[in-house]
């Protein structure tokens, strides 16, 4: 597997933490492609058939099918399999960085910026935060382990390798000359190709990123937008701190503030773009609809808010509702059942955006790198993987 190119904030590993990587990714991507596809053969005969010798009856509801393929031991084998990959994921990445971490800290003091690095040390992160490590980071995204650390940021930007996206930590050329793997790969590009599809009048001035972690999807907006003010905010001053460093050596401006999206400090009325882009499955049921109402207080009107994240259940039977909620149990992912069992068009009606602007599509890639963008179905659905939702303050 080809090493990704690094921009200087990348942690690089040694030739044996390479080969470890490579072979976690490939493990990953083998489990992907050839066993964890069996689940549905398994599930779908041999557990069946046993619950409704038992039952009389198919398994109804996501809950009753987890149940019931926890009892079989091809599900727990591949069950655990996907946990161990998982930390061993982290546990290969966290080696690489940090060995190189006071390097990377030293490279992430900045003394010219274009953009701007605003943290607040009072501001207290949300338990939803603090209380797991989600999908299984250590420290998740915001524990500091010394002094204006970039940890986490370094962790996680390092780690999407592992998820076949080394693009997310190319070089500003890489960034020019690959437009169609960008597109494919990181999901600000494709989200900013959908705002220009349906709201092609709109130019904004000011663009606001929740959730922005390393700014790896705040980035491609400073890039499209080049006369707009683009902001990331997010709870976590180590993810901050890199993805400041990180745009700055990409070559572009970007301003990021250590903010709660459920209580912005930005004016009414004060952007024209509001996005995220995965940043809901992380978030609370309680907090969601105190986010979108926040992105509907700052949005100046006829502006848009539009987020990307994991495909929500519309349209899922029950067995597939079963195996998409995986992540709820097994990879410390606690909200990402909960969001997938909303309904993203009542919280964006909730949040006061009018009923006949809100979207729901998933995104579809195509041999021509170029994105397709279906209206999300409610009938005979099919896992796709994402799910774009937007809606515009009238």
């Amino acid at each position: 597997m080809k090493q990704p190119f690094a921009h200087p904030m990348m942690p690089l590993p040694t030739s044996d933490e390479l080969a470890r990587q490579n072979f976690i990714a490939s493990l990953k991507m083998h489990m992907e492609d050839h066993v964890y596809p069996a689940d549905a053969v398994v599930g779908r005969t041999r557990v069946a058939s046993k619950f409704r010798a038992q039952n009389g009856r198919d398994p109804k509801g996501r809950v009753e099918w987890r149940h019931a393929m926890e009892e079989d031991p091809f599900v727990q084998t591949w069950s655990s399999m996907a946990r161990t990959i998982q930390e061993m994921t982290w546990d290969t990445v966290g080696e690489i960085v940090q060995h190189q971490l006071p390097e990377l800290i030293e490279k992430s003091r900045i003394q010219a910026p274009q953009g701007s690095l605003t943290l607040d040390p009072e501001l207290k992160v949300p338990a939803y935060n603090t209380a797991i490590d989600i999908h299984c980071m250590p420290g998740g995204y915001h524990t500091d382990i010394a002094e204006d650390d970039v940890y986490a940021g370094a962790i996680f930007d390092r780690g999407a390798y592992y998820y076949g996206l080394p693009i997310r930590g190319s070089s500003a050329l890489e960034y020019r000359d690959s437009r169609e793997r960008l597109q494919r790969a990181i999901p600000g590009y494709t989200l900013i190709d959908y705002v220009k599809q349906q709201f092609p009048d709109l130019k904004p001035q000011r663009i606001l990123d929740l959730g922005c972690t390393i700014g790896g999807s705040t980035v491609p907006y400073a890039e499209r937008f080049p006369d707009a003010e683009v902001y990331g905010v997010d709870v976590a001053a180590p993810s901050l701190r890199y993805a400041h460093a990180r745009a700055e050596y990409l070559g572009v401006a970007v301003h990021f503030r250590q903010e709660n999206a459920e209580a912005l400090s930005f004016e009414d009325e004060s952007f024209d773009l509001v996005v995220s882009h995965g940043l809901f499955h992380e978030t609370s049921a309680k907090a969601t609809p105190r986010i979108l109402k926040e992105c509907h207080r700052v949005l100046r009107k006829g502006c848009v808010t539009m987020h990307m994240d994991t495909q929500f259940a519309r349209g899922l039977d029950d067995y597939q509702a079963y195996y998409w909620d995986w992540d709820t149990h097994y990879n410390a992912e606690p909200f990402w059942g909960t969001l997938h069992h909303s309904d993203a068009r009542e919280l964006l009606a909730d949040a006061g955006f009018a009923r006949k602007t809100i979207t729901e599509v998933w995104p579809r890639p195509q041999a021509d790198g170029c994105v397709a963008y279906d209206p999300v179905r409610d009938a005979g659905g099919e896992l796709v993987g994402t799910t774009i939702f937007a809606g515009q303050k009238l």
